[in-house]
């Protein structure tokens, strides 16, 4: 089955809300190709890798949660953007892109998809005093100590999480997936007792070790993996179209 492009792109922008939620990039469709989509491919980011994967797929649509056009980045259409743009161009293939809109979804969104992987119940937002916050805080279903919670990361994720170790047992889990090492202060606030996201600042170390919390990296595209897959497995049963998602290997 097939459908019009623009019918695609609607219903991804009244489900996500996008048009309402400030961000660092355009949300919904970056590049237009064919008029009618029946195959999606998604994938964590629009690098030549997922483009080329995409290709071969014989996609409609490139569905990412990073996509192009990021403030203060440089515009002009040269090297790695021009390659990445034409490859879209000429085989006349859309990119639909969604970054915070995705990262805050409560059912398809990067931080509850989480979440679910690792029996996290989520209890709400990691500030609720800042609506502008991503992230969540949650408990676990059993307690456990640092070391196994952080087993069950590389077990789910597939990859070494960076543990620092605190000196209690994890009940209470606060959580943002990506770059959210920042929002390690709203979580000691919010008195957690581990704090989880993608990246680390050689700063984090020290706010959970002086803090007495435990905290792990593991990893930006590890943990923004499963939103872009939820969202592409919504809109592929909304509209019976075909959904793929592709896994380009990132360490990061």
């Amino acid at each position: 089955m097939a459908i019009a492009l623009n019918t695609l792109v609607e219903e991804a922008e009244r489900y996500l809300n996008a048009s309402r939620i400030q961000d660092y990039c355009p949300n919904g469709l970056q590049v237009e190709g064919r008029p009618q989509v029946s195959r999606i491919v998604s994938g964590v980011t629009a690098s030549q890798a997922l483009l080329d994967a995409a290709v071969e797929a014989e996609a409609d649509v490139v569905l990412v949660h990073h996509g192009y056009f990021w403030k203060g980045e440089d515009p002009r259409v040269v090297g790695m953007k021009q390659r990445r743009l034409k490859t879209l161009l000429s085989h006349d293939i859309s990119l639909l892109a969604y970054h915070l809109p995705l990262d805050v979804h409560p059912e398809v969104g990067n931080n509850v998809q989480l979440a679910r992987q690792l029996d996290i119940v989520v209890e709400g937002p990691l500030d609720p005093e800042n609506p502008r916050t991503v992230g969540l805080v949650g408990s676990l279903v059993e307690p456990m100590t640092a070391s196994d919670f952080a087993r069950k990361v590389r077990i789910v994720l597939g990859r070494e999480p960076l543990l620092v170790e605190g000196p209690q047992m994890i009940r209470r889990v606060g959580w943002c997936t990506g770059g959210g090492q920042s929002y390690i202060d709203q979580a000691i606030a919010a008195g957690v007792d581990l704090y989880l996201t993608g990246e680390a600042s050689e700063q984090t170390f020290h706010s959970a070790r002086e803090n007495g919390i435990s905290f792990i990296a593991a990893g930006h595209h590890a943990t923004e993996r499963y939103g872009i897959q939820a969202l592409g497995d919504y809109l592929a049963r909304r509209f019976a179209l075909e959904h793929l998602f592709i896994d380009c290997p990132n360490p990061v």
